[in-house]
């Protein structure tokens, strides 16, 4: 479980595709390697990867064919930057909101820019997913903990889009700064709202 408050950027030093599997290899920060053995779980752009093998600065994850058809980790491209975060420990304060690292859908960039001094991020995302979306509620872009400031249900026939706006924190410290129109992130949507949603009666097809 993570909280969507990345803790540094990471750059993809080596991709390998062998077969289904893709090899990655990450340059991470001092604190990231130091307190990551291997086994444990780290958020890669919002995916719960494990780490398989460390070595001087460098984090080695497996990424599964499943994981590379509903994610972006198979457009990394060399000197990427990506967001990391270490798991929450019982000890930590919630700063951000739960995120547990499995993506539901891929969101595509429509506007990442500076509008009237405040910078803008809007999403298009399918339909499908869109319940999940409140005003004011929270979402994980790249599995980043952010808060949804305009919902439009009717992007086009197949797409709703949120609209998000961006401290300069956030902006600086995540990969977001990095990100251009047509770009695709990882979503994951609120855990409560699909959690709520699995417990309610399902409606008759009839009613």
């Amino acid at each position: 479980m993570f909280t969507g408050i990345i803790k540094s950027l990471g750059t993809i030093s080596k991709i390998e595709k062998i077969d289904s599997l893709l090899k990655l290899q990450v340059v991470v920060s001092n604190d990231i390697f130091d307190t990551t053995n291997i086994g444990d779980s780290v958020s890669v752009n919002g995916v719960c990867l494990t780490a398989t093998k460390k070595y001087k600065n460098t984090l080695f994850f497996d990424v599964v064919d499943e994981t590379l058809k509903k994610t972006n980790l198979g457009l990394f491209e060399l000197s990427e930057k990506i967001n990391l975060e270490t798991p929450l420990k019982i000890s930590d304060g919630l700063d951000g909101h739960i995120v547990q690292g499995h993506i539901d859908v891929l969101g595509v960039i429509i506007n990442n820019e500076l509008i009237d001094n405040n910078w803008l991020l809007e999403i298009k995302i399918d339909k499908k997913w869109m319940k999940y979306c409140v005003l004011k509620g929270s979402i994980a872009v790249d599995g980043i903990s952010l808060t949804i400031a305009k919902i439009k249900d009717d992007y086009d026939d197949k797409h709703g889009s949120i609209s998000i706006s961006i401290i300069p924190h956030t902006l600086e410290n995540t990969n977001l700064k990095f990100k251009n129109k047509n770009d695709t992130v990882n979503i994951e949507t609120d855990f409560f709202a699909k959690y709520i949603e699995k417990l309610l009666p399902k409606k008759e097809e009839n009613e």
